[in-house]
């Protein structure tokens, strides 16, 4: 029996046969248009042929960034950058850069959500025909379509490294929750890349999905827009690092139980190096930690002069999430005294 939507849709095609070319297919979820051709066109015509992602081929020695030292110049370059900056900065007048922020989070926003989409369009027919174990543990979803977008997801970390700079240049605090957040990311991508783990979609998509909301805000923030959903930001992070440990975790459980106890019940192998596995597992793992401790501090400890604080600076909780950064709490007043606690 066909679903509502489903008979409402044949109607119109029938009212409208042209829409007839943009139902959805399994190999085209996205009105029947294939978002990975266009890309490609794209791209190929915007880089004059120097970029071909359907031609792309992750070589570790031959790519930016694609070794180990180069990953750790870069990483160890961006704490130079950001506390050797804060230091020579010192006793200056903060820079006022509200139109370069809000370019900068329209970029990256714009820039997550192509790159989000791109994926889901590979996913959906890989999930449909293989199943959902094929697609994080088989080596046969390593395809070329997605190593292109994890590389290209890879580069983006280091251009999120422009976050901590703005907030550098604008005096704002350093805390770890996000310079520790910044660097092991773009690790964290490196070794999925190079350790070949299927599951890396898994993390990858859930995290694009936050930055569209997340940058999206911050734009907002940056106009002067006020909007309700402004907690959901720091929510979603924790939920999207909740699945993550979901899913890892259980690869995690298939490869030790394949490697080391093949006596234990397990579907098999989780395609990818142990290394890269235990690492992911690892990073992710602290993610969580810190942000769930972030969440108690600030939501579940009202009464604080940390939480009320924070309630009252512009870009209010949610703007924490990311950075973390934007008032000192040790000199900076409240607007009344705390409530005394019953």
């Amino acid at each position: 029996m066909l679903s509502t939507a489903q008979t409402y849709a044949n109607e119109m095609i029938q009212k409208y046969p042209v829409l007839e070319q943009f139902q959805p297919t399994l190999d085209r979820p996205f009105f029947n248009i294939s978002l990975w051709e266009n890309f490609d066109t794209a791209m190929r015509y915007a880089t004059n042929g120097k970029f071909i992602p359907s031609e792309f081929q992750f070589v570790p020695g031959k790519l930016p960034l694609s070794e180990l030292p180069q990953v750790i110049a870069a990483i160890t370059t961006y704490y130079v950058v950001i506390f050797g900056g804060r230091f020579l900065l010192q006793g200056s007048q903060p820079f006022q850069l509200n139109a370069l922020f809000q370019l900068h989070n329209l970029f990256l926003t714009t820039l997550s959500l192509t790159l989000l989409v791109l994926m889901v369009e590979q996913l959906v027919p890989m999930i449909a025909r293989n199943g959902l174990y094929y697609a994080i543990c088989n080596i046969g979803a390593w395809t070329q379509p997605m190593v292109t977008l994890y590389y290209m997801n890879y580069i983006t970390k280091y251009i999120e490294f422009i976050d901590t700079v703005f907030l550098v240049l604008k005096h704002k605090n350093l805390r770890f929750l996000h310079t520790y957040h910044h660097g092991a990311t773009a690790l964290l991508c490196y070794t999925q890349l190079v350790g070949t783990t299927a599951i890396s979609w898994v993390v990858i998509s859930l995290n694009l999905g936050v930055h569209v909301v997340m940058y999206w805000y911050y734009f907002l923030a940056a106009r002067g827009i006020r909007v309700w959903w402004k907690e959901w930001v720091t929510r979603f992070q924790i939920m999207q690092f909740v699945l993550d440990i979901g899913f890892i975790y259980f690869a995690v459980y298939q490869k030790v139980s394949h490697l080391f106890f093949p006596q234990l019940p397990h579907c098999g192998d989780c395609v990818g190096s142990t290394t890269a596995t235990f690492s992911g597992c690892a990073i992710i793992s602290s993610y969580l930690f810190l942000f769930v401790a972030f969440y108690i501090e600030v939501y579940k400890r009202r009464g604080t002069k940390k939480s009320r604080i924070v309630k009252r600076v512009r870009g209010g909780v949610a703007a924490k999430v990311n950075e973390y950064v934007n008032v000192d709490v040790a000199h900076t007043s409240t607007p009344s005294p705390s409530p005394a606690r019953k």
